[in-house]
């Protein structure tokens, strides 16, 4: 409509900014991909940006083509101080709840950085670690670290899930990536669930459940990240 104010978010570098006015030079962006998913270990990244060799394009990855994504991300490795890539796998998180699993996932990432971060900015929620950070809801729409972390950790992310997909082709796991489309409930419920999944979240427990008892439950597609 004529004049309306768009509603969409900038993705900027001024959260950078304003942490190296007060004196942090090792800021990273943090951020994971795959809480909703039904299969597999959560990724998580940290990036630590260069702000004299900037990446343009930089946005949540859940606006990119995937092919976008990889050309950014390989731009993010390339031009970066510092990135990081980890994982809390299936296990972990059907023990601690994806929550902690992915707040573990982004620990991990964090850790495995050179220069270590001395600054933090996470995408709405918090690492426990002994850092100085700040949570950004939507940060990956908002903050330019955080967006490339969200792309690091998407690609890998996907990458997983077409490695899995050549492990477990009954699935179609390339094709939805885990996530619970009726083409994966109705595969899960064909086939059963491999121990890569996560046997915590209700539609795996309760189809699961189901075939246990010889039972066939209705299939319905559940809106995800």
């Amino acid at each position: 409509m004529a004049g309306q104010r768009s509603t969409r978010l900038r993705c900027t570098a001024h959260f950078e900014h304003e942490a190296r006015g007060e004196g942090y030079l090792y800021i990273a962006g943090v951020d994971e991909a795959g809480r909703g998913s039904l299969f597999g270990s959560v990724f998580a990244a940290a990036v630590i940006l260069d702000p004299e060799r900037p990446v343009h394009g930089l946005r949540d990855s859940k606006q990119l083509s995937p092919e976008r994504r990889e050309e950014l991300s390989a731009e993010i490795r390339e031009r970066a101080k510092a990135w990081a890539v980890a994982t809390a796998d299936a296990a972990e998180i059907d023990r601690i709840n994806i929550l902690e699993a992915s707040r573990l996932a982004m620990r991990r990432a964090i850790e495995q950085l050179n220069p270590p971060a001395d600054y933090l900015l996470v995408d709405a929620v918090r690492v426990d670690l002994p850092l100085p950070q700040t949570a950004l809801i939507k940060g990956d729409a908002r903050c330019q670290s955080i967006a490339a972390a969200s792309i690091l950790a998407k690609v890998d992310r996907d990458c997983s899930m077409r490695e899995w997909d050549r492990v477990y082709p009954q699935y179609g796991l390339a094709r939805h990536k885990g996530y619970p489309t009726v083409e994966h409930l109705e595969a899960l419920a064909l086939h059963g669930a491999a121990n890569e999944y996560r046997f915590s979240y209700a539609p795996v427990r309760e189809i699961v459940s189901a075939r246990r008892l010889g039972l066939r439950i209705p299939v319905e597609a559940a809106e995800t990240r």
